[in-house]
């Protein structure tokens, strides 16, 4: 699913055509509070340039975002906002819970009993054999890009 930017909630937050309570911004990134929040605290990191997909990044960018998201959960844990735990959540394609596809790591605190959680699939618990993840990790590493 392809969202145009000029259709992007959150290109329309970063051009400031919609409201955003921002927290952080520089050129790549931008951090600003969920309004959905899984808890009080939730926060959006965001790359400033529209890309759908992790993948449309460049690796600098994609460096920011996790290290801006690192230093919100450092902040979380240092404010009075109830926080036990962070979690970084980022969901990168529809299969995978993506809504807004506009790259977004959310970052947000956790206490017991909030309610919020994941759930795992039936397999989870089995062990894969040794040879499946062997055949997985060669194609993955066809792919990879060496550095």
């Amino acid at each position: 699913m392809m969202i145009s930017m000029t259709d992007c909630i959150f290109c329309k937050i970063l051009a400031g055509k919609i409201p955003g309570t921002f927290i952080y911004r520089d050129a790549e990134v931008a951090a600003f509070m969920d309004v959905q929040p899984v808890n009080p605290g939730h926060v959006l990191v965001v790359p400033v340039d529209h890309a759908a997909y992790l993948a449309d990044l460049n690796e600098e960018t994609a460096a920011a975002l996790m290290r801006v998201g690192q230093r919100v959960a450092a902040a979380l844990r240092r404010t009075n906002i109830k926080c036990e735990g962070v979690n970084l959540f980022l969901a990168d394609g529809e299969a995978a819970m993506q809504e807004v596809f506009h790259v977004h790591l959310h970052v947000f605190p956790r206490f017991r009993g909030d309610g919020f959680g994941l759930q795992f699939g039936p397999n989870y618990g089995t062990p894969t054999l040794r040879t499946e993840l062997e055949s997985v990790g060669a194609q993955l590493r066809t792919f990879l890009p060496v550095t």
